[in-house]
């Protein structure tokens, strides 16, 4: 391994080694978020949102096995597929998620006799089963780790078939929703659409954050009106930048401020006003990070 690969590797167990506990609280709360959510909501009403857990759901309605001994036996083969096929060092990061799961789900299993909850409003229920195991996928991803699960067995058809994870996504749970649809019918499945649209959503707030701040990239003819606006009416700081356009490959100055999501009307309307034929692009900046050095030096104002 060369110098740069040595560095690197020093780098991320740094960043795996800090905040130990605090990360391994949280991957153990969001694992037991996810089990709640599974025997709750989701296990009663037959709803399958891919996953072992989602094949545990129709094995356990079909031949009657409990969910909990599907979803472990399924842990078990795919850690060993694993272990063949990504290697010792990618099962690692595997084994504590795929067996800590099974563990919570066995532990919850008889949760609603305690809970008492009424899931006979699947609308209701699959928000709720939405936002709590999107919240606790969340949190497992937050802290550096993995569910395993079939995750396992789309990185194995990521690798051997030479497709994007994406694609090996939706092949795998794509092909658990069909066989859901036979089981407990297509409007069972459609619920189920909305809870992975859910947990897709909640997931990403938990990861990244609600957004506080956005970053404007603009390009204008009135590039002095509106620094001047930006520096002087609104009182935030901009940087300026020079590109090229991809197709007539002419130079052009862009600008970059990042402001408050407060401050982002007052710099839209402003910048219509000043120059109705402006090019600007605007994004979400999930963390606005630096030192006082380059904030004085931009005037940054958060």
């Amino acid at each position: 391994m060369n110098l740069l690969g040595k560095t690197n590797e020093f780098v991320l167990k740094k960043i795996y080694e800090k905040n130990k506990v605090q990360r391994y609280i949280q991957f153990i709360f969001g694992c037991l978020l996810v089990a709640i959510s599974y025997n709750t909501f989701l296990a009663p009403n037959g709803i399958v949102t891919g996953g072992v857990g989602g094949i545990a759901i129709m094995l356990n309605h079909t031949i009657g096995i409990k969910n909990s001994n599907v979803i472990f036996i399924g842990a078990v083969i795919l850690i060993i597929l694993s272990y063949i096929f990504l290697g010792k060092e990618r099962t690692k990061n595997n084994i504590l998620g795929s067996f800590l799961f099974p563990f919570f789900v066995s532990l919850t299993e008889n949760i609603n006799s305690v809970l008492r909850i009424d899931t006979s409003q699947l609308l209701l229920t699959a928000i709720f089963a939405g936002l709590i195991s999107g919240f606790g996928i969340g949190l497992v991803l937050k802290a550096g780790f993995s569910s395993g699960g079939t995750d396992i067995l789309e990185q194995i058809i990521s690798k051997y078939c030479h497709i994007s994870m994406g694609k090996a996504i939706i092949l795998v749970d794509g092909a658990i929703l069909l066989s859901a649809s036979f089981i407990f019918g297509i409007n069972k499945v459609m619920y189920a659409m909305i809870i992975l649209y859910l947990i897709s959503y909640i997931s990403d707030k938990v990861i990244l954050g609600i957004s506080e701040n956005k970053a404007f990239y603009i390009i204008t003819s009135k590039n002095k009106q509106v620094k001047d606006y930006i520096l002087n009416s609104l009182g935030y700081g901009v940087t300026e930048f020079s590109a090229i356009g991809g197709f007539k490959k002419e130079k052009q100055n862009v600008l970059m401020t990042v402001l408050p999501t407060k401050g982002y009307f007052t710099l839209k309307a402003g910048l219509k006003e000043i120059d109705e034929d402006a090019f600007f692009i605007i994004t979400d900046a999930y963390e606005v990070f630096g030192g006082e050095k380059w904030k004085k030096q931009w005037r940054l104002t958060f």
